[in-house]
C-alpha cells in the first residue's frame, strides 16, 4: 500500500506498524490487557520496521515485479495464512482473558482484520473488508470454529487447528474460485 502511495520511508514504516499490531492493539484495549501485547515487548514493532524498509529499499521496479507477478500471488496466499492464523490466536487470547464465546469471536475477527482496515484507512483508500472480498467472513469463521470445538471439549490446540483450517480455506476458496459477497446496488 506504501509502494502504490508512493510513500516516504516513514510512511512505509507506519503503515506497516499499523498493520502488524493495528488488530491486536484494538482487541487488548477492548479486554483490557495492560500493557497492550507490543508495548512490553516490542519485538513485533520492529519486525514491522524492518520489513518496511526492506520493502522500500527493493526500490520501486522491485515492488511493482513481486506485487504483480507470481510473487504477488505468494503475498495473497501469506496473507490468507496471516488472517487465519490472527484469527485463531485472537480468538485463544479472548478466551483466555476469560470473555464470552460470542466476544473471544468478534476480537479473533478484530485481531485478524483491523489492522488492515486502520492501514487502509491512514492510506486514504477503501478498506478491503468493506468491498466484496470474503476476508471478515473467513477470519470469523475460524474464530467461530474454534470457539466451537473448544466447547464440546476439544483440545484448545486441535479447536484452533480446525478453526486455522476453516479461515484458510474459506479464504482459499474465494482467491482461487473469485467468491465474493453480494453488494448493496450504488446509490449516488
Amino acid at each position: 500500500m506504501a509502494a502504490r502511495k508512493g510513500m516516504d520511508p516513514f510512511g512505509f514504516a507506519l503503515l506497516a506498524t499499523l498493520t502488524g499490531v493495528g488488530g491486536g492493539t484494538v482487541r487488548d484495549v477492548l479486554i483490557g490487557i495492560k500493557p497492550v501485547f507490543w508495548v512490553g515487548d516490542p519485538t513485533d514493532v520492529l519486525v514491522c520496521l524492518l520489513v518496511a524498509e526492506l520493502v522500500f529499499a527493493l526500490g520501486p521496479e522491485r515492488v511493482a515485479r513481486i506485487e504483480g507477478g507470481r510473487r504477488g500471488r505468494v503475498l495473497l496466499w501469506a496473507d490468507a495464512v496471516g488472517l487465519a492464523l490472527f484469527a485463531v490466536m485472537g480468538t485463544g487470547k479472548a478466551l483466555t482473558a476469560g470473555v464470552p464465546a460470542l466476544s473471544a469471536i468478534a476480537l479473533g475477527t478484530v485481531t485478524a482484520t483491523f489492522g488492515g482496515i486502520i492501514r487502509d484507512i491512514f492510506a486514504g483508500t477503501t478498506p478491503l473488508v468493506l468491498r466484496q472480498e470474503i476476508y471478515v467472513t473467513a477470519a470469523a469463521l475460524g474464530a467461530a470454529v474454534m470457539v466451537a470445538l473448544g466447547s464440546l471439549g476439544l483440545d484448545p490446540f486441535l479447536s484452533a487447528g480446525c478453526g486455522f483450517a476453516a479461515g484458510f480455506t474459506l479464504r482459499a476458496l474465494a482467491l482461487l474460485r473469485g467468491w465474493s459477497l453480494p453488494a448493496f446496488p450504488r446509490r449516488d
